[in-house]
């Protein structure tokens, strides 16, 4: 069986979130001798496009409307990646040194048509077709109702929806950039009186999943105006758990932190990554150190840090370090908090995956209010690397994260995104961290729960079984 991954994000080529972290890992997971599982997805113009050389399997043109563009199928010449990933260059629209822009709606069908285009060539056609996202939602359409891609119509297609928050909505003017189809079924693209990428995959692809089972259920009560749409298809849909890639999150092998370690050696280990980030960000290193890593936008409740962080503080038993960026005016806030908590907070505005690595190997607790978190990968993270999480009961965190109060529980849970209910949580999270026993014996056991990919991966190749049995 072939799979093909259409996706605008695949670690470690572009990152922006965590759809890049499922795509980067999935595929591996899901190659087997049976099972070959690829990537196509855009060609940009970044730091790992630079790093590497690429040579054309197919060079082209593609319609977009009324303006033709020149395009090629690149491949890497050496294989970095455990799967294959192939790259649509359309110089004048995907090649950027960004990933997304404030109008992507000619940029992303590009590569969509690019894709299936060149999927037309093949000898083979795969098996599978899995979209991501709404930057791909066109694809199920367009196999469905494009005559140019008839062949296509009985090949079994999914869209995971990553985020529903993001749909790629665009004006019904722009149709015609849509190869020619039934206009008889236009109403297929129509949300809302606009065109819906994200909408037009939910109605036409043969299956949608998302990525745990509470966010799907939550996207019936609460999908940015797809929640009747969610409810009348709710028969095709499924909530798959994501995973992380256990070989990449390792702290025995990781070769970012500043010292590896296991569930039998985690009390040095961590404390050696710890001492790492309190000597590099000015940090007492005998208070619990409280961390947060991610975007500083509403969805995460990065909004309330400021304050979050100031009733924290003054009480003088904790240090605080965010990694993150995002919110200008959060941005701000956070940075102006330094001159105030000089030694027991600091920030690094922007990204860096070295440092992330190091804060989830070192701090002791790590927050995330997220008002929406259809999956979550950093709790994974920090469950794998012994840090204890702090979260809010929504979407993927309320599928992996139970609250010490309960039987099994290890991790500390409020109920709401709330100034009140974060802080109280931080309270409760400094009463387990003076009891050093039982905080102790959490760690081990958070570092022994299996988040791999290897379960979630059997859970899509069995559903791509299903598809299949179900083909014309």
């Amino acid at each position: 069986m072939t799979i093909l991954h259409i996706s605008a994000e695949c670690y470690p080529v572009a990152k922006v979130g965590g759809l890049a972290d499922v795509v980067g890992a999935l595929p591996k997971y899901q190659n087997s001798s049976s099972t070959t599982s690829q990537v196509i997805m855009p060609f940009y113009d970044n730091k790992f496009t630079q790093e590497n050389t690429f040579s054309s399997v197919y060079d082209a043109q593609l319609k977009l409307g009324d303006s033709v563009y020149d395009f090629q199928i690149l491949v890497l010449k050496d294989k970095p990646l455990d799967f294959d990933v192939f790259f649509v260059n359309v110089p004048d629209l995907l090649f950027k040194d960004y990933v997304y822009s404030f109008d992507d709606t000619e940029r992303f069908l590009a590569f969509q048509i690019g894709a299936l285009d060149w999927l037309l060539t093949w000898h083979d056609y795969p098996d599978i077709i899995h979209c991501h996202d709404h930057h791909t939602g066109l694809v199920p359409f367009m196999l469905q109702e494009s005559y140019k891609y008839e062949a296509f119509r009985n090949i079994p297609n999914i869209i995971t929806i990553h985020n529903a928050q993001y749909q790629g909505w665009f004006s019904h003017e722009k149709v015609g950039l849509i190869p020619p189809f039934n206009f008889d079924h236009v109403g297929l693209l129509d949300w809302g009186s606009q065109i819906n990428p994200l909408a037009a995959g939910i109605k036409c692809a043969w299956s949608v999943t998302t990525v745990s089972p509470s966010y799907m259920e939550e996207l019936k009560q609460a999908a940015n105006g797809l929640e009747s749409l969610l409810s009348a298809e709710s028969e095709k849909c499924t909530g798959i758990l994501n995973g992380i890639d256990w070989k990449v999150w390792n702290p025995e092998t990781d070769t970012y932190i500043v010292k590896s370690y296991d569930i039998e050696t985690v009390d040095k280990g961590a404390s050696s990554n710890k001492k790492y980030l309190c000597d590099t960000f000015n940090l007492d290193f005998k208070k619990p150190l409280f961390a947060f890593i991610g975007r500083l936008v509403d969805e995460k409740g990065s909004d309330l840090f400021p304050e979050v962080f100031k009733l924290a503080l003054e009480k003088d038993n904790l240090s605080i370090l965010l990694l993150g960026s995002g919110n200008k005016m959060v941005e701000g806030q956070l940075q102006d908090l330094k001159s105030d908590f000089v030694g027991t907070y600091n920030a690094f505005i922007g990204y860096d995956e070295k440092l992330s690595h190091i804060i989830y190997a070192g701090a002791d607790f790590l927050l995330m209010p997220s008002r929406v978190e259809p999956c979550g990968l950093n709790q994974m993270y920090a469950l794998r690397y012994g840090t204890i999480p702090i979260v809010r009961s929504i979407g993927g965190l309320k599928d992996t994260v139970t609250d010490i109060n309960e039987e099994g529980g290890f991790g500390i849970c409020h109920p709401n995104t709330a100034v009140s209910e974060i802080t109280e949580a931080i309270d409760r999270a400094i009463t387990l961290y003076k009891d050093q026993p039982t905080y102790k014996g959490i760690r081990r056991q958070i570092m022994a729960i299996d988040h791999s990919w290897d379960a979630s991966a059997g859970e899509y190749i069995n559903l791509y079984n299903t598809l299949k049995s179900s083909q014309q």
